[in-house]
């Protein structure tokens, strides 16, 4: 385990820390000593500080693990694209490094295909699966790039292979703080300068967009993976999906890949950011369901 000192923004309950795994070094810290382990996944325009409001929150009774995926936050950023299966057997690498397994899983957003290729391919490191405001290939994502009916048209353009990198570098504050966090946040207040500051120093690094690329092409390069892994293996562990402004969006995609005990969650009045949004609802949503799992 490899202690670092913080890139950028930090909070006093975390630890940061630098290890290789998988081929390319990854970012990711940890908080409280007690209880059983859950590892956090961000989502887009997102990194490990995502969490920050809610790290403390789960640290009282639970050891917690936040990482930044690679191409994202301070991790590692090579010059080569990577599948969603890449980032999830670096899941897999980082709970093997920890030594804590079986985890408690939290993904958010467009991390939802990593996260559900994690469980569906490495079921012995997971307690349960927590999906927030989030999707899968083939299961309603595809929805969400279609301009004609709800969707958006950051989700193409973020998926065209090299145009992000070639368009956004030196327009992170642009992209970021004047048009996806005034559009994803629904409580006034709960995204501050200083947290904005922070997801553009680290979208602004050189290369930053190859993660969000990566992630964004699964959308259109899938041809059915997903719905195949999900007919050989569902997610057989508790699951929870918490939705914010989009429900039942997340429990409605994650039924459908889920063959054990399901809850579904929905935190009303919020926008997409729930973590950031309603941290203390969430928490006590999370801790709530893996309490009744730690029992059994």
């Amino acid at each position: 385990m490899t202690i670092t000192s913080p890139a950028g923004a930090t909070i006093p309950e975390v630890t940061h820390h630098v290890v290789d795994l998988n081929g390319a070094p990854i970012h990711y810290v940890s908080a409280g000593g007690t209880g059983s382990p859950i590892v956090l996944v961000h989502g887009w325009p997102e990194t490990w500080w995502a969490f920050h409001k809610l790290i403390p929150l789960l640290a009282q009774t639970h050891r917690v693990y936040a990482l930044d995926l690679r191409g994202f936050g301070d991790s590692g950023n090579d010059d080569v694209g990577w599948e969603e299966q890449v980032a999830a057997d670096d899941l897999h690498y980082l709970v093997e490094h920890l030594d804590v397994g079986p985890v408690h899983v939290l993904v958010q957003d467009i991390s939802g295909g990593v996260g559900f290729r994690f469980a569906a391919t490495y079921t012995e490191d997971l307690l349960s699966f927590t999906a927030i405001e989030s999707t899968l290939a083939g299961f309603g994502l595809e929805m969400l790039a279609d301009v004609n009916s709800f969707g958006s048209w950051h989700v193409g353009f973020l998926g065209a292979p090299g145009i992000p990198s070639l368009l956004l570098a030196g327009r992170e504050r642009t992209l970021i703080a004047e048009w996806a966090y005034p559009m994803m946040n629904g409580t006034e207040g709960a995204v501050s300068e200083a947290d904005l500051e922070e997801f553009i120093r680290s979208y602004s690094r050189a290369g930053a967009w190859r993660g969000t690329e990566s992630l964004y092409r699964a959308i259109f390069s899938d041809n059915g993976a997903t719905k195949a892994l999900a007919e050989a293996h569902s997610i057989e562990v508790p699951v929870l999906t918490v939705d914010g402004v989009n429900n039942p969006f997340t429990a409605n995609s994650f039924q459908q890949v889920s063959s054990g005990e399901f809850t579904s969650v929905h935190i009303q009045g919020v926008g997409h950011l729930v973590a950031q949004e309603a941290p203390e609802q969430l928490a006590a949503a999370v801790l709530e369901f893996v309490s009744g799992i730690d029992r059994d």
